[in-house]
């Protein structure tokens, strides 16, 4: 098991891609607790993790929130004994050129996608200083790379996460922390379906926008939540014990293409 004995938190670990991180990290021989802002699936994907006994604690929160970080922190080590392991996961998706998106939403976007990640970080690094270094993996995205219309926060966040990944490589190596990013391009999840019912409007037929979207992929299909999870624990593993400041592309080639 590549992560026998190592303590990790996965922020937005009730569904999606953390969902498929923390069941690859539980099967993988981690203690694990995971953060969610959705209290019922946070509940729900707690009881579904402990089937098979696995040592796991969900708990609600909110990674913009300061105080919402350290307390995630805090109660992560008190659960696990230390913290080895740190996957900034939590994410939202919020639409608009910068003419259109008000101050709120932006001031959201950014807090949660790129403020999250400095929030969980500044926390969660002097626990792994306190165990000897560790590893931290950022979900950014395709988006933080190639323009896209209609999401200046979502690109910008996104964008904003690659370069503060190699920040934090650089600030902390000397702790023997590691620090990347794994940047997925379209993966099967709830939020492609919801984007695509968006597109196409009450009375649309989102799923032939959702066809037409994945032939245009290289690979003329979507990642699998779980194809995100295994870069994730690679980066994460000891087998990366090499690997630091890097911006791993997930997207099937995608970006070759534009």
């Amino acid at each position: 098991m590549r992560l026998k004995g190592k303590r990790a938190l996965v922020t937005g670990g009730a569904s999606g891609i953390g969902y498929a991180i923390v069941e690859r990290f539980l099967h993988e021989g981690a203690g694990i607790a995971f953060a969610d802002i959705n209290v019922e699936g946070c509940r729900r994907a707690e009881k579904e993790f402990s089937k098979d006994g696995c040592k796991v604690l969900g708990l609600v929160g909110d990674v913009s929130k300061s105080a919402d970080a350290t307390r995630l922190v805090s109660e992560t080590v008190k659960f696990l004994g230390g913290l080895d392991i740190l996957v900034n996961n939590a994410g939202i998706d919020i639409k608009g050129t910068v003419v259109e998106i008000s101050d709120e939403d932006w001031e959201r976007q950014i807090g949660v996608n790129l403020g999250g990640v400095y929030r969980m970080s500044k926390y969660a690094v002097p626990e792994m200083i306190k165990a000897g270094g560790g590893a931290v993996v950022n979900i950014g995205s395709i988006a933080g790379f190639l323009g896209y219309s209609d999401l200046a926060a979502y690109g910008a966040s996104k964008g904003a996460v690659v370069q503060l990944t190699r920040n934090m490589a650089g600030d902390f190596a000397k702790h023997k922390i590691r620090v990347n990013s794994v940047n997925p391009g379209v993966v099967d999840t709830p939020l492609l379906e919801h984007a695509c019912k968006a597109q196409a409007g009450a009375n649309g037929d989102w799923q032939a926008i959702k066809r037409a979207y994945l032939e245009g992929q290289l690979l003329k299909r979507a990642a699998a939540p779980a194809e995100i999870a295994s870069a994730v624990l690679f980066l994460a593993s000891d087998e990366a014990g090499f690997v630091t400041g890097t911006a791993l592309m997930v997207d099937g080639g995608y970006q070759i293409q534009e």
